[in-house]
């Protein structure tokens, strides 16, 4: 009874990774690698790119600008878990951290630890 329930729960955790999107405009490259068809040039390809040029507009946007994907390519890609968020995405966090109270002078209450 024991070893299927393992058995069950290593199933499930499986097919929980291969259905996790991974968003080419914030991953690194341990998480692009994860993506199959993804392996250390290709990633290091990618966020060269991303680097150089700032993050990709939607999934034609990276076929154009990574040599060696095609739209092909990218569509088998995003199958496997490949997602492009929206470019501003990331331009937006910046925005909120810049409104923040504490990059205002205000000061943030400190942290407490509690052990139990």
């Amino acid at each position: 009874m024991f070893r299927k329930f393992l058995a069950a729960a290593a199933l499930l955790a499986v097919l929980g990774h291969a259905f996790a999107a991974v968003d080419v405009n914030t991953a690194n490259e341990d998480a692009l690698r994860g993506i199959k068809g993804i392996g250390p040039a290709r990633a290091k390809a990618i966020l060269d790119e991303r680097g150089a040029h700032g993050p990709y507009k939607d999934a034609a946007d990276l076929g154009k600008r990574v040599k060696g994907m095609g739209g092909h390519t990218v569509e088998r890609l995003q199958a496997e878990g490949l997602s492009v968020g929206p470019a501003n995405a990331q331009s937006a966090q910046a925005k909120i951290a810049q409104a923040s109270p504490a990059k205002a002078g205000a000061q943030q209450p400190a942290a407490v630890a509690v052990k139990k």
